[in-house]
């Protein structure tokens, strides 16, 4: 039973499996899966009677779709840069441009200070 549910999940849902994959670009073939989701949640929205239901599962797509999306982006860069979130040149905003403000008046910053907040 579980590998008919997998067999049958990944003949719909995954796009390396299903008819899509004649789609040679990536981008496109997310384009159509995309519009075929809209266009499920419209229809079983609708065949439920109400605009209401469309809303809110449109709004919960998008939610969830946006969350894939970053997680997928963040994992990307994490295995093509893994050094992007290790950036040694961090300064908060204020100490990047060499001088803070402390009750009013500005303080010029010593340029051999590293900067940051957590030294």
């Amino acid at each position: 039973m579980k590998q008919w549910i997998t067999n049958s999940w990944n003949a719909v849902m995954n796009d390396n499996r299903n008819p899509l994959s004649n789609i040679p670009d990536l981008n496109t073939r997310h384009m159509v899966m995309q519009v075929l989701a809209w266009m499920w949640c419209i229809i079983f929205s609708m065949s439920i009677g109400s605009i209401t239901v469309f809303a809110y599962s449109a709004v919960a797509h998008s939610l969830l779709l946006a969350g894939i999306v970053i997680t997928v982006g963040t994992f990307e860069i994490a295995k093509r840069r893994p050094t992007f979130f290790l950036d040694k040149r961090y300064h908060t905003p204020s100490r990047s441009r060499g001088y803070v403000w402390v009750n009013g008046k500005k303080v010029i910053l010593d340029k051999n200070d590293p900067g940051g907040e957590h030294e």
